[in-house]
């Protein structure tokens, strides 16, 4: 079908390869090259149409946003359009991020304006939660951990989205990463122009501002910041988890707070979490991404110190070591806790207070953290892997059984009968040559001396992985999450890391002659300790040694 984007046609559905609309005779083939064959939507200031690139090869889908303001009155129809070209610039500026749809076209034809942007195949999470019901707390907690990141990079580029919310997240049918769509919100302030309030300027501000329960007070107010997205965050995240949206919750009248916490079954800390996220006072809010992805990190030992405060240790609890999950990572500060040692602690005592000592030696960030984001486990939320927590306590504590060890066979056999999760497991000197296990979740993981080459491990989660001495050449690490990994003398020679996250990682020794780290996450000080040659295509797409 071809679709007639005149406003006024009174029935714009024309066939498929119509020159002109039969009802207004308007041309329906936009700029010579972009065809509607739909209606997808249609807002304040805006309608947004399914199209196909009729210019180039394979005619791609497209996404075509017409400006169609609701009023002719000139202040209104001038905001309006300010607002659209902000969205064009928004995503000129940012639309290189693989989670944000690209700006393919911005023009004005016959005196109206239209974006052309990357058109996303897949559901929104409003339409998952209304089809499959709500999330788990750990479905909600790999949301963040995916879109936390996205959020990390708008921000850095002075941009407020402002409209954060389940219907503006779509996730992508050919990876399933999820995408921010719809900036169209992004101004940090908007004031009407003249001083009466007439109902035009009513629906103006109502757009510009946001989506009302979604939107917090200072957004509200026209003064939004940062944490306004981190709010909002919130509030989807309440709502992944009910199925409800703000105008179905009940509010506290003196304080405008949210009464969410009786709706959910969820631990505490995860619920200390989502308080902070909606806070109504921004003081008292996350300020920033990072921030609540450290939060979440301190998850995998947060009750197992605290039980360590309250409880002797007996002769049969395994001992923490070095490089376990009781260290680097998190803010172990509590007004329990004294950096000073004393006599009569417990071990536990102890350990606590070691931890905090060092992680306060090196500005609370961990080692070699420097406050980077990491990624907690999407299956568990939490650096436990699922079989870990099947045999908690009741106290919430893990026991020290430890999961099976796999052998190659096995891990095989569960990735192909949908398993995705293999955290913490020790898969150290396998055979894994040519294997795809693209999306796997190996977060500390033991990889060493494990062969790898040539296997597809594309948007894998390697955080904090033991890979040291592993074979990974020619391996696909496309998109993979290295973020505090071991890497130390791998052999990556010709293996694919383009935009792989390699921030904090150990590159000490490692062979990247050859590698592809095309817009990969990585410092000059990590590549100046592995070894590069003439082949390297380094992080800038230019080749030669680093």
């Amino acid at each position: 079908m071809s679709y007639c984007l005149n406003p006024a046609c009174p029935n714009p559905q024309n066939h498929d390869h119509a020159e002109v609309c039969r009802s207004c005779g308007s041309e329906l083939l936009l700029r010579k090259r972009y065809r509607v064959s739909q209606a997808l939507g249609q807002g304040g200031f805006g309608a947004t149409f399914l199209a196909e690139d009729e210019s180039l090869p394979g005619e791609p889908s497209c996404v075509i946003k017409q400006l169609r303001p609701a009023t002719t009155v000139a202040h209104v129809l001038q905001m309006a359009r300010e607002l659209f070209e902000r969205e064009a610039r928004t995503l000129g500026k940012i639309g290189n991020h693989p989670q944000v749809p690209r700006l393919l076209d911005y023009f004005e034809d016959n005196q109206q304006f239209y974006l052309v942007q990357e058109y996303i195949s897949g559901l929104t999470l409003q339409q998952e939660v209304k089809g499959s019901g709500p999330l788990s707390e750990a479905g909600v907690k790999q949301f963040l951990s995916e879109i936390l990141p996205v959020l990390h990079y708008i921000h850095s580029q002075q941009v407020i989205h402002r409209d954060i919310k389940p219907a503006n997240l779509i996730r992508r049918e050919q990876d399933r990463k999820l995408v921010l769509i719809d900036f169209g919100a992004v101004k940090n302030q908007v004031s009407p122009t003249t001083a009466n309030s007439s109902s035009e300027q009513t629906a103006l501000t109502a757009y510009a501002i946001g989506t009302p329960g979604f939107a917090p007070p200072e957004q509200m107010a026209m003064r939004p910041v940062y944490a306004s997205d981190l709010y909002a965050l919130g509030v989807t995240c309440v709502y992944l988890l009910t199925g409800k949206s703000p105008k179905d919750l009940d509010y506290n009248p003196s304080t405008g707070e949210m009464l969410w916490r009786k709706q959910l079954q969820i631990s505490d800390h995860f619920a200390d979490v989502l308080k902070k996220l909606l806070e109504v006072s921004v003081r008292h809010r996350y300020q920033s991404a990072e921030e609540v992805l450290r939060a979440l990190d301190l998850e995998p030992y947060l009750d197992s110190l605290e039980q360590g405060l309250t409880t002797k240790p007996n002769s049969s609890q395994r001992q923490p070591q070095t490089g376990n999950r009781y260290t680097n990572s998190g803010d172990l500060s509590s007004p329990t806790l004294s950096s000073a040692p004393s006599t009569g602690t417990s071990a536990s005592e102890r350990l606590a207070m070691a931890i905090r000592a060092r992680r306060e030696k090196l500005g609370m960030t961990g080692p070699q953290t420097g406050g980077s984001m990491y990624k907690p486990s999407p299956a568990t939320g939490s650096g436990y892997p699922p079989t870990m927590l099947k045999n908690s306590g009741s106290n919430g504590n893990a026991k020290s059984k430890l999961p099976p060890k796999l052998d190659a066979v096995g891990v095989l056999t569960a990735y192909t009968k949908g398993r995705r999760d293999f955290a913490s497991q020790d898969l150290s000197s396998l055979n894994l040559q040519r294997v795809n296990l693209s999306g796997g979740i190996f977060h500390q993981a033991k990889l060493a001396k494990t062969n790898l080459q040539g296997a597809d491990l594309s948007s894998a989660d390697f955080g904090r992985a033991n890979l040291v001495g592993a074979i990974l050449k020619e391996a696909n690490l496309g998109r993979a999450y290295f973020s505090t990994a071991n890497l130390e003398g791998a052999d990556l020679r010709g293996a694919d890391l383009s935009f792989a996250y390699l921030n904090h990682a150990n590159l000490r020794g490692a062979n990247l002659c050859g590698a592809n780290l095309t817009g990969a996450k990585v410092s000059e000080e990590q590549l100046s300790q592995a070894k590069t040659n003439w082949a390297t295509v380094l992080t800038t797409g230019k080749r030669g040694f680093w």
